[in-house]
């Protein structure tokens, strides 16, 4: 092995352990917080001298009054993952489908002006979206939060799965016209099947980004048995002794999830969110 390449690995050895630490400290701090008996989680020690899974089970048999309504604000919060990704995936794909492969005139400024919404930040939008959905009569209702979000992941989405269809074979679109398929016949049979990587990277992006949305979610939906478990985690810091112990266990059951479905798809998102990003 030579000298430069010992060098190159010990730089980024030297740059990738602190990065490490950093990023897992705070989940050492959670799965800490979690298994500590009550009133021991700020104690200040490295590991708590009875670990316990006591508080687990306090959240899952709800024993608590934030947790009154645990089970249904987490299934709210996949029913509404669930929705926008699926939404998400139907309007992104058609959109560069069409943009793409139909060659939609104007569909390249269409494309264009929505991803320009993304200069504006996400939180500057919420007051205008809260007074359209009310204008609407959604407020207080999970379609609400379902069309936001699919309005807000939509743009990154089709920008993605456009550079990602620019790299199929045009060749394939003319063969399967001249066996006479139609357009539909076309997006069905031939686009589908060489889109899915992107098709799972994106759809996992706007599920996740779903799962994890606070502000909107908190906006738009007020009754406890409607919100998501998010919006429900901030219930916890609104008492001067808040239960840490319980928030953390809480905090680590909403993380799993979207950390089971990351890795499950952790091919595909890197596969999916880098087609077309090098021009051959």
């Amino acid at each position: 092995m030579s000298l430069k390449k010992v060098t190159t690995e010990a730089k980024l050895l030297l740059i990738g352990i602190p990065v490490v630490l950093w990023t897992l400290l705070p989940i050492y701090h959670m799965v800490l917080f979690a298994i500590s008996p009550k009133d021991t989680a700020t104690s200040g020690k490295l590991w708590p001298d009875q670990p316990t899974l006591q508080n687990f089970h306090i959240v899952f048999h709800r024993e608590h009054f934030y947790l009154d309504h645990f089970w249904s604000q987490l299934t709210n919060s996949l029913t509404i993952a669930l929705s926008v990704g699926a939404l998400t995936l139907i309007v992104a794909t058609c959109a560069a489908f069409a943009i793409s492969r139909l060659k939609v005139r104007g569909g390249r400024t269409v494309m264009n002006l929505a991803l320009f919404t993304y200069f504006i930040p996400a939180a500057f939008l919420a007051v205008p979206m809260y007074k359209t959905m009310g204008l609407y009569g959604l407020l207080n209702n999970h379609w609400s939060l379902i069309l936001a979000m699919v309005t807000i992941a939509s743009p990154y989405c089709i920008w993605v799965l456009k550079q990602a269809s620019d790299k199929l074979p045009f060749e394939l679109d003319e063969a399967a016209r001249m066996d006479g398929a139609t357009p539909l016949q076309l997006f069905w049979m031939v686009y589908l099947p060489l889109m899915v990587p992107s098709l799972v990277a994106v759809g996992t992006y706007a599920l996740l980004l779903a799962w994890n949305e606070y502000l909107y979610a908190f906006l738009l939906l007020s009754k406890d048995t409607d919100v998501t478990l998010s919006v429900a985690l901030g219930n916890f810091l609104s008492a001067d002794d808040s239960p840490w112990e319980l928030l953390m266990a809480t905090g680590l059951v909403y993380a799993l999830p979207p950390a089971a479905i990351y890795y499950t798809f952790k091919r595909y998102m890197v596969s999916g969110l880098t087609a077309g990003a090098v021009k051959s």
